[in-house]
């Protein structure tokens, strides 16, 4: 039996989220008439509390979408130097959106609102015109950091100072609600624009959403379409974030629960050197004596899969189809190698 941490996004539909997608009455999304769709749109946007959604292939598309709305050519773009839309995602800013990146460095993928506000740009000719502000919340090379709300709306306050929209890739944003009892109103009220990935913690095959007010929707479909994002009788896709949203969120914490107990088991051994503080669903530790893809080699021989994310770091990811014995049996594993 495999047991596989490389992401999240490795999970397979239940049997109850295949019947749900079987059972899904479609339509031509282009056009605007899968219902499906525009049931999970609908969904999503009252959940946090904003006027649209759309429907995208992937978290990738959802932010790349947000930062071409956002942007003019030549604009600069603030993130964390670890940000998913900046390590991630194949240069699309620039490629998409002709902007151009400041990054700062943050606290295990988190930014403040003081760093934010000496980043952005004066009104010279010599300067890119800062455009945008993008927080990732967790923090995936953070190792699922969590950030603090009060910092976020501090961070809220300097953009709205400053004339700047505020992005948030959420792609495992359930999982910050979960550990900080947060709810999606809260981060509704804050951001401007939002995107969430179903396709992660949610359990689904595939897709993501953005979310935004009206006039910012129907821009991003514009965008979409032009991305080549537009798809067709996408409704059985859409099913299986339906059912994930109302069944699958509040077990984010057994995830999370599971994470602490395999980080507490690496912090004891010799050959890790650091555990980053699990808060969510990611571990992340540093290696000592042996390299990450060595670590990595090794434990694939006892049928667990692993990711190195640098020379000698080491990320596991926890999802709902991990059981409690394979958490077990790998703490077995990491304790013997």
């Amino acid at each position: 039996m495999i047991i596989d941490f490389r992401s999240d996004t490795v999970t397979r539909p239940t049997p109850a989220m295949l019947e749900a997608m079987m059972k899904a009455p479609v339509g031509d999304d282009v056009f605007g008439e899968d219902p499906t769709v525009n049931e999970l749109e609908q969904m999503a946007a009252t959940l946090f509390g904003k006027e649209a959604a759309l429907f995208c292939p992937s978290g990738t598309m959802t932010n790349q979408i947000a930062i071409k709305c956002h942007t003019q050519p030549g604009d600069e773009v603030i993130c964390d130097a670890d940000a998913h839309v900046y390590q991630y995602e194949g240069g699309g800013i620039a490629a998409n959106s002709g902007a151009s990146v400041k990054l700062l460095p943050g606290d295990r993928g988190r930014i403040n609102a003081l760093q934010v506000e000496e980043a952005i740009q004066p009104d010279d000719v010599h300067r890119p015109r800062t455009s945008l502000v993008c927080v990732e919340n967790t923090s995936n090379r953070g190792g699922g950091s969590c950030y603090d709300f009060e910092e976020l709306k501090r961070i809220k306050q300097v953009c709205g100072n400053n004339g700047l929209p505020f992005h948030i890739d959420g792609a495992r944003l359930f999982n910050a609600l979960v550990a900080k009892n947060e709810t999606p109103r809260q981060y509704g009220e804050l951001f401007d624009s939002i995107s969430i990935c179903l396709s992660k913690s949610l359990g689904c095959p595939v897709g993501s959403l953005l979310l935004g007010d009206t006039a910012f929707i129907k821009k991003a479909r514009r965008v979409r379409k032009l991305f080549g994002g537009g798809m067709r009788q996408t409704g059985y896709l859409a099913a299986a974030g339906i059912y994930a949203l109302q069944h699958n969120m509040e077990r984010l914490s057994e995830d999370h629960a599971h994470a602490k107990m395999i980080g507490e088991a690496l912090q004891t051994q010799d050959y890790v050197e650091t555990v980053m503080p699990v808060e969510t669903n990611i571990v992340i530790f540093e290696t000592k004596g042996i390299s990450a893809k060595e670590l990595v080699a090794k434990l694939k021989e006892h049928s667990i899969l692993a990711y190195a994310i640098a020379p000698t770091k080491v990320r596991l990811v926890l999802h709902l189809d991990i059981t409690r014995a394979m958490v077990e049996q790998v703490i077995h594993t990491v304790q013997q190698v």
